[in-house]
């Protein structure tokens, strides 16, 4: 699998700005399911079209770009092509900041970069300037690194959020409070925060586009994923009691909802397409998984 992927995360957008990377290549499969993580994602798409389904369970393909909003259902991802993208990945409390678009209008969904965010356009075409080798097999791995580099560094330089509010800054010590502890009482944090349980949720669902309880469930997933060696012996029931699942079919349904298939399914997969040093938590590579199940399972009812 030929592909280059570079992160970064730039120290003075760190409230707003959980990664800014580059993805350039061809994956070894048709498509893959991807985990949600709390997070809003805006990429600027410079090659083939990427098609995508969200929890909305409509299909977008995404040629300029394209805007997921926060989710709780596990999303295609379906490279048409080959992948050639630069992209942001938010904090949760990112979205609205940095694109100017409020996070609840675009729960669950993809939408057209380009449209809902004006500056988008600017950006692609200077991307696309500075874009000069046809193909990732065309680069020489140093041109590739420099590329991404300058990639990195275009993206970062439009993104200009202002000062947080109050209400910001109440949700984003909230957001800090659950990644420390995703399995703290909502009510005993929102009293620390010297509002209602009410008004947390109110303020929290408004600002990240997910309610505490929603965001809790993720971050509780995203941690047992990252606890997971997928080419090891996997205790399932120790691992899900260490997180704060005590009863298996609780268990599996949540972890089925929040992938999109059962934790036996999640470790074949990851086995059958990654190599140890390309395995990453969240990531479900296509194997047989049937897109009209996931949305299904995203309008509430069970994938098959």
């Amino acid at each position: 699998m030929e592909f280059t992927y570079v992160a970064r995360r730039p120290e003075a957008l760190a409230p707003w700005v959980e990664s800014v990377w580059f993805a350039r290549g061809r994956i070894d499969y048709r498509r893959e399911l991807i985990a949600p993580t709390g997070s809003s994602v805006a990429v600027v798409v410079l090659g083939d079209p990427i098609r995508l389904v969200a929890g909305d369970g409509a299909g977008f393909v995404a040629r300029g770009g394209f805007l997921l909003g926060p989710h709780d259902r596990p999303v295609v991802n379906e490279p048409l092509g080959e992948t050639y993208c630069v992209g942001v990945v938010t904090t949760p409390v990112g979205c609205r900041a940095l694109f100017g678009v409020a996070p609840a209008a675009v729960r669950g969904r993809v939408v057209d970069l380009l449209a809902a965010w004006p500056p988008a356009a600017d950006l692609r075409r200077a991307l696309l300037a500075d874009s000069k080798t046809p193909t990732a097999e065309a680069a020489t791995e140093v041109d590739q690194a420099k590329k991404a580099e300058a990639a990195l560094d275009l993206y970062q330089s439009v993104l200009a959020p202002g000062e947080p509010g109050p209400a910001v800054r109440r949700c984003a010590a909230a957001v800090a409070a659950l990644e420390e502890d995703p399995l703290r009482p909502i009510a005993g944090l929102a009293a620390e925060l010297g509002v209602s349980h009410g008004h947390l949720d109110r303020e929290f669902t408004a600002v990240v586009g997910l309610s505490p309880r929603v965001l809790s469930r993720i971050l509780r997933l995203r941690a047992l994923l990252a606890a997971i060696d997928v080419y090891g012996t996997v205790d399932w029931p120790g691992l899900a009691a260490a997180y704060g699942w005590f009863d298996q079919s609780h268990f599996i349904r949540d972890f089925r909802r929040h992938t999109g298939v059962t934790p036996s399914r999640y470790v074949a997969a990851q086995r059958a397409a990654f190599t140890p040093d390309q395995a990453a938590p969240g990531f479900v590579p296509e194997t047989g998984v049937d897109v009209k199940s996931v949305q299904y399972a995203s309008r509430g009812g069970r994938a098959r």
